[in-house]
């Protein structure tokens, strides 16, 4: 997973991608049915090993073993042994003979999961208040430290889900509150999903996400995009309607999600409405609540204050589209149309850059995508228009020029005032508007113990961005050198670039309004990863950065050291960590490891240390624990974060216990 993650970035939904990928992990692919586009988009192959696959399954009929991968020409023992856990032959269908509610009570993928999460530094939200000069009190947090998570979830792999999920972040009261959709948690997520009855292909009740075509119109609320794997992950999968199985408040449809498939014909219907975030306004010639309008949406889930409370549940949307995909052989082609409206006006506070942005009650948004699998070639594309007549376009293939050489070719156009709230395509950007760009990606076998991934991305901006006033333009690449010498050592060197333009602070001296000056980033990873028994793993990594802005020069870096060990039914896992950085701009991101469905990569700047301890126990099969503790001790300051968040010291300390139960174990 940390493989195929994208270079990290504060604006990421990391918890989102791993969902993802996670899902693909619990729910394995059928490799005797699967095709071009499902094994594409699971990121595991190649355009040649999918395409010879392929071959081998008209020629010689379905496998009868994972093993006989082998005789497939372009699948060494090391790419099996890889893919192996995300593949299976269909079994666990069998039990299809027995009664839909006899699966669903004898489903071994059946669990409960209880999270509890704290900092036990006190931060000043939780302190008692202040009272001005002017007898005005201050804010502070409705509730206590603690987050809380539990999960309850039952699936079957083309079968069935269904489960909830309930999230109490930290700051957050536990109250029984109808007006605000607060009941003892603060969010509350839940879904019911069938697949195949009859010719209903997906039957999705309660919250969920849909990916169809690049991304543009559907994209499921994650994107790989530009990471350590070069050329797979720029494109996009039609995987349809899938459960929403994340604690994130925001980017998903609530609500009935269907899918009919007939012969090569596809169509699929979504209808939501469901509750949003965000804050009001009004002008000042009217009090009028009709005439109140959404000035923002709180994407943060956050509602720890009397503040963010009040921008609980304001708003209420309605989402209503659908799907039409035909799919011959090699062929995919599609159509994409989505209706959304909100109860009241969404009108922004108007800033030099956001002119083109969304405003109204209401947005369309529809799209035409099309996939062809030629010889080694994936083609793809997708062209979508808004309301506004603001255009997106994306366009690219992958393909396997030869055994040991994979490439992949991206072009993208959007145009400064195209709509589109759950699109998710690749992009430079956090959203698919004001940016025109090729990106240019390879990967390199020279001999089987090495490996070379590079790309190349050019992008243009031709409207004004937060933080830069003008037309600007930029460019990114990533290098990684990868030595695997054995099966159980791996090591690498990772080098990335970026440069982008950004406003130049106000010099308070007589000049042209809103200077830019590029902005150089360059980031560096060194890895060794060393698996020295079945039950020792150690993991060195040294990390650097270096910026330049306006010829002022900052650089950081941090060095790192990971072991784990796992006897009988514990697994222990640590680190060390040492980081210097001279700013926030310098600042670098690590992959920690956590406990079950939690991922990390925390950001770091300043000078200080970090380590963790997790452990895990398995106390029997139905019932598994895990601990962390976690600690960054800062040497160059005396205070953490600021505002509500602000802690008075230089530790802060963070434990995390998870309970899993599997029901039928």
């Amino acid at each position: 997973m940390e493989r195929l993650f994208p270079v990290q970035d504060e604006d990421l939904d990391y918890e989102s991608i791993y969902e993802v990928l996670l899902q693909l992990y619990l729910n394995p692919i059928d490799v005797n049915r699967a095709s071009a586009e499902i094994l594409a988009g699971s990121y595991l192959l190649d355009p040649l090993q999918i395409s010879n696959l392929i071959s081998y399954r008209a020629k010689f009929g379905m496998l009868i073993s994972l093993y006989e991968l082998q005789a497939v020409p372009g699948f060494d023992l090391k790419t099996i042994e890889q893919i192996l856990p995300f593949l299976t032959l269909g079994a666990g269908s069998s039990n299809q003979t027995q009664t839909f509610w006899k699966r669903i009570t004898t489903e071994e993928q059946a669990y409960f999961i209880l999270r509890h999460r704290r900092t036990w530094e006190t931060r000043k939200g939780f302190t008692p208040p202040d009272t001005s000069s002017t007898g005005k009190i201050s804010s502070r947090y409705l509730g206590d430290p603690n987050e809380f998570y539990l999960r309850f979830r039952i699936q079957h792999s083309r079968d069935f889900s269904l489960g909830f999920t309930l999230d109490k972040d930290p700051g957050e009261p536990f109250t029984w509150d109808g007006k605000t959709a607060r009941y003892g948690f603060n969010f509350l997520s839940f879904h019911f999903t069938k697949y195949y009855v009859g010719k209903w292909k997906t039957i999705a009740l309660g919250d969920f996400q849909a990916q169809f075509g690049q991304g543009l119109v559907f994209g499921a609320g994650y994107s790989l995009g530009k990471g350590a794997e070069t050329v797979p992950t720029v494109r996009r999968s039609s995987i349809g309607i899938l459960p929403y199985t994340a604690a994130l408040e925001f980017g998903f449809f609530r609500g009935a999600g269907i899918t009919y498939q007939s012969g090569k014909w596809q169509s699929s219907l979504i209808a939501s409405y469901a509750p949003r975030d965000g804050r009001t306004s009004s002008s000042l010639d009217t009090l009028s609540k009709e005439d109140l309008t959404i000035s923002s949406f709180n994407q943060s889930g956050l509602h720890r204050t009397s503040s963010e409370l009040e921008t609980k549940n304001q708003f209420r949307e309605i989402n209503l589209g659908g799907n039409i995909q035909f799919t011959s052989g090699k062929l995919q082609a599609g159509s994409n149309y989505l209706f959304t409206k909100f109860d009241r006006s969404w009108i922004k506070e108007p800033t030099l850059y956001n002119q083109f942005d969304f405003a109204g009650k209401s947005n369309q948004v529809g799209s035409i995508y099309l996939n062809y699998n030629w010889k080694n070639f994936f083609l793809f594309g997708e062209s979508a228009i808004s309301q506004s007549a603001g255009r997106g376009n994306v366009l690219g293939f992958i393909s396997s020029l030869s055994k040991e050489v994979d490439f992949s070719l991206l072009w993208r156009k959007y145009d400064k005032d195209f709509h589109s709230f759950y699109a998710n395509s690749f992009s430079e950007s956090t959203r698919p508007v004001n940016e025109q760009a090729v990106y240019l990606g390879i990967s390199i076998k020279p001999i089987p113990k090495w490996k070379i991934n590079f790309y190349y991305d050019y992008f243009k901006f031709p409207w004004l961005r937060y933080r830069v006033y003008a037309p600007s333009k930029g460019y990114e690449w990533l290098g990684r050198l990868t030595f695997q010498p054995k099966r159980n050592l791996t090591a690498f060197l990772q080098i990335r670039e970026e440069q982008k333009d950004r406003n130049l602070s106000d010099s308070g001296e007589p000049a042209l309004p809103y200077q830019i000056r590029p902005l150089n980033k360059i980031n560096g990873l060194l890895s060794l990863e060393y698996q020295v028994s079945k039950t020792f793993f150690f993991r060195s990594r040294i990390l650097f950065s270096r910026v330049n802005f306006n010829d002022q020069k900052s650089s950081g870096f941090m060095i790192l050291q990971d072991a784990q060990y796992s006897f009988s039914k514990f697994r222990v896992t640590g680190r060390v960590a040492l980081f210097d950085t001279d700013d926030y701009d310098t600042r670098l991101y690590a992959f920690e490891n956590n406990v079950l469905w939690t991922f990390s990569i925390p950001a770091f700047s300043g000078q200080g240390m970090r380590y963790y301890l997790l452990a895990q126990y398995k106390i029997n099969s139905q019932f598994t624990t895990y601990f962390r503790f976690s600690r960054t001790a800062y040497t160059d300051r005396e205070v953490i974060s600021s505002g509500l968040q602000e802690i008075s010291g230089s530790i802060q300390s963070e434990t995390t216990v998870l309970l899993r139960y599997m029901l039928h174990r």
